[in-house]
């Protein structure tokens, strides 16, 4: 038994060393399952305050929060309703009023994390029996819609619906400081047997130059998704665009380039041409959806995880992980533990993988099979910088100015500073890193365990309770999370 547990400790440490600097560690508040419908204002922000709270504690550092589950607004819009999801009738301001977006926002950010809106830019309605709305794009434009296994969907053929959804997000970008607009697998309705999509009018009326029909809804995708891309790069460039597509681009039986798989392709069954976008620079980070278990028959992980980890050449990487998945198969070479050490294992040795998106974030909160507790004690235990983003903007902010120790009326020692100047949002500094160094200690910051806040203020309280004599270092981040050089103040407590 002793010897098991020196085994146990020994591991953790290694895992501790290998954590990054820059890491992706996002988790998606979905409103689609009705966990917020009709609960109002007072109990769905403490709900969420909560679950920020463990996810804070557990070491995400990105909130993917859906804002626009079909057609309609978790946010105030001139374009879109209410949404039935929040308070439970579709076009109802939530009482006493509030908006959803904005406040995640500022509590996001108020802890260190960036929040990505999340849009479904298709679905308009889902199977759930309600009422829309007098101004929902259903009743006002019937004519860009069509039905499909009890689904209503704006359809991806017309131009219309392309630029009605963009619309929507400008909106959303021009008014809010959103760090990022994210899309998921939703472009064309997932196959039905037996049920066709009916827009053969549509492709015999304007084909495009196509004479096959997958290939015309291939190309009425890849339309919205580069009209998208540019939307928010010409509103703000800062924004990032993430796409999270299903997690089968395709089998190799279809494509030589595919992998050893044999499940639902991304190209063939739901026209999205995912590659296509990462060559062309179409998307700032892409997420695709590996929900399945190491050694699935249909859908192996570990065959998957390669498979993205060679084929996404450009853009960003992050995986998909489903936390109740992954803590209820065991682990390969040991049945007495879950996945979660050996999928961790695989991200750390894959070069392109550059951060996790948990789906969803009240089964890491419900600390499931022990997933959330494993993250902040051991895989996140020290805080992550954002993966750069170098075509966006590579250039660092100024350092830092004028840091000094201030003693409060209560005796309590507060490190401040200056914000650098800058010009432009290239230059601006956003955020601040503030890390600590024993006395002595090598000033070295790419170690992410000395980092003790990632902060929006100019300030921090030291800790009375810690003393010694201590070297602080603090360096600025813009929005890009590019860092400065560093400023110091050698400190004793």
């Amino acid at each position: 038994m002793k010897r098991l547990i020196t085994i146990f400790f020994l591991l953790m440490a290694l895992v501790v060393q290998a954590q990054q600097k820059r890491e992706f560690r996002g988790a998606w508040i979905q409103c689609v399952n009705g966990q917020f419908k009709g609960i109002g204002t007072e109990t769905m922000q403490r709900t969420l305050t909560y679950q920020l709270n463990e996810l804070q504690k557990d070491g995400c550092n990105a909130i993917i929060f859906q804002v626009r589950p079909e057609c309609d607004a978790l946010y105030e819009s001139d374009l879109e309703p209410w949404s039935y999801y929040l308070t439970g009738k579709q076009g109802d301001k939530p009482y006493p009023y509030w908006d959803p977006l904005q406040w995640m926002i500022d509590e996001c950010h108020r802890r260190g994390m960036e929040l990505h809106a999340w849009i479904n830019p298709y679905r308009a309605k889902t199977k759930s029996p309600h009422q829309n709305a007098a101004n929902h794009v259903i009743v006002r434009h019937p004519e860009w819609t069509f039905t499909y296994d009890g689904l209503t969907l704006l359809n991806p053929a017309f131009k219309e619906c392309r630029d009605y959804i963009c619309d929507v997000v400008k909106d959303i970008v021009e008014r809010y400081d959103v760090d990022g607009l994210h899309i998921d697998d939703y472009f064309y309705p997932y196959p039905v047997a037996g049920v066709e999509i009916p827009d053969e009018a549509q492709f015999r009326a304007t084909p495009n130059g196509m004479k096959n029909r997958d290939d015309w809804r291939r190309y009425n995708v890849n339309l919205f998704i580069q009209q998208v891309y540019e939307t928010i790069h010409q509103t703000k460039p800062w924004v990032k665009f993430g796409v999270s597509p299903f997690g089968i681009y395709r089998n190799k039986k279809s494509d030589p380039n595919g992998s050893l798989t044999n499940g639902l392709q991304n190209y063939d069954q739901l026209y999205a041409d995912v590659l296509l976008w990462d060559a062309n620079g179409w998307m700032d980070y892409c997420v695709p959806q590996l929900y399945w278990e190491i050694g699935n028959k249909a859908a192996d992980y570990d065959e998957l995880i390669h498979w993205w980890n060679r084929h996404l050449t450009r853009t960003a990487l992050y995986i998909g992980e489903d936390v109740e998945r992954t803590v209820k198969f065991a682990d390969p070479t040991n049945k007495n533990v879950h996945q979660l050490g050996a999928k961790m294992a695989l991200h750390a040795e894959l070069p392109r993988i550059q951060g996790t998106v948990l789906w969803y974030a009240k089964a890491a909160v419900d600390n499931v099979g022990n997933y959330g507790t494993l993250l902040r004690n051991n895989y996140w235990q020290t805080p992550a910088l954002q993966p750069l983003m170098p075509h966006i903007d590579d250039k660092a902010p100024k350092a830092p100015r004028k840091l000094k120790v201030i003693k409060m009326d209560d005796d309590e020692q507060v490190l401040f500073w200056t914000a650098p100047k800058g010009r432009g949002w290239k230059d601006e500094a956003v955020k601040y890193v503030v890390y600590r160094f024993e006395h002595g200690e090598p000033l070295n910051i790419d170690d992410p365990s000395k980092i003790v806040k990632i902060t929006t203020d100019c300030l921090y309280p030291l800790p009375a309770d810690q003393p010694g004599r201590y070297t602080y270092v603090v360096t600025a981040l813009d929005r890009m999370h590019n860092e400065s050089k560093i400023a110091k103040k050698k400190v004793k407590l």
